[in-house]
């Protein structure tokens, strides 16, 4: 009985994948088609034939390796920042002590709650003021201002390690600063890896910030030149559909990449104090 309802828990996880993948397994399938069989009724699931001049194409009309150069400079350097910046803000409000810090903590935690539109009007006059729009710098900078989400979730990480562990580096005369480095960051490589494929991730695949920082093509990323290319040229959906495959390509790499790590850095930074 008890392997029966296994066996039936396991059909239902693979049907809901199935479910769930079957708009990428269409737009990958389709974009290995002739523009001529993109549309056709009753549609053909596999491409007879198969053909990768989509691809090529796509690469050729788009200026798809500036976008994606201009995507892959935003991503890095926005991902580094908010390692770097939400490290140790995370640290101090997990094992240090001093006034206000559930304050802090509280503050911290209800700027989660702010939607983004709240908050982008006032940050464009900011950046305006500072001549920074037309630039990558509104994209890059506030990620080393840190992050409220990474915050959280490296400091739920950092609560769970042994503070007896951080206790006897100080009786050996180690500083914060020093446990932090030698020990902290050592033992936190998970979720470390999982605040960067997120943050990663988010900066891929986003569209409203560079819509609006961005005024010149050539500072396009990727998810505005396929918007902008669709725009002008909305019949050519066999290259729209190839450079949307392009697009999607590097997030399920780092995902299949780092999956073991993300997801363990997911469950262990999730848990409570």
């Amino acid at each position: 009985m008890g392997r029966r309802i296994e066996w039936i828990g396991w059909a239902a996880l693979l049907g809901f994948t199935f479910i769930f993948a079957l708009p990428l397994i269409f737009l990958l399938l389709s974009s290995l088609k002739l523009p001529s069989k993109i549309f056709i009724q009753p549609p053909e699931w596999i491409p007879n034939p198969i053909t990768l001049e989509n691809y090529y194409q796509a690469t050729k009309v788009i200026p798809f390796f500036l976008y994606m150069k201009n995507t892959i400079i935003i991503s890095i350097l926005s991902t580094i920042g908010t390692v770097l910046s939400c490290i140790t803000p995370a640290y101090a409000l997990a094992k240090m002590s001093f006034r206000g810090k559930h304050l802090l903590f509280g503050i911290l935690l209800a700027t989660m709650f702010l939607p983004y539109p709240v908050v982008m009007i006032p940050t464009y006059l900011i950046f305006a003021k500072l001549h920074w729009t037309g630039t990558f710098l509104p994209l890059i900078v506030p990620a080393f201002m840190g992050d409220a989400f990474s915050i959280f979730l490296l400091r739920q990480f950092f609560i769970r390690l042994p503070t007896e562990l951080l206790d006897a580096a100080r009786v050996d005369g180690a500083n914060e600063l020093q446990i932090l480095g030698y020990i902290v960051l050592p033992l936190s490589k998970a979720v470390l890896a999982t605040v960067a494929v997120l943050q990663f991730t988010f900066m891929w695949s986003d569209f409203l910030r560079p819509l609006l920082y961005l005024n010149d093509t050539h500072q396009y990323t990727i998810s505005i030149g396929l918007q902008n290319y669709q725009a002008y040229h909305t019949t050519s959906w066999h290259l729209v559909l190839a450079g949307t495959v392009i697009f999607i390509t590097p997030i399920f790499l780092i995902f299949w990449v780092a999956q073991r790590t993300f997801v363990s850095g997911l469950t262990l930074g999730s848990l409570n104090e």
